[in-house]
């Protein structure tokens, strides 16, 4: 698999966590008449699910970071 065949791999499966993510403020959290997330009428919610779901979704977006710079031999720190 060539670099940029990794990264779209990767972006696929950061795309599914972030889908993952959202879909539980769908299902959990109102929307107001705009159509934007009602937080302040939004029952609790389950800390270790959401830390659960942000915790795929910032390892992909880090495993993504890494990949790119090893494609482009980017100098960091």
């Amino acid at each position: 698999m060539t670099p940029i065949e990794d990264v779209r791999k990767e972006m696929k499966k950061y795309e599914e966590r972030r889908n993952e993510f959202y879909d539980l403020f769908d299902q959990q959290i109102p929307k107001d008449k705009n159509g934007l997330f009602d937080f302040e009428n939004a029952p609790k919610l389950d800390a270790k699910e959401v830390y659960d779901l942000f915790f795929k979704l910032d390892y992909q977006a880090r495993k993504i970071r890494g990949l790119l710079i090893e494609a482009r031999d980017i100098k960091v720190g």
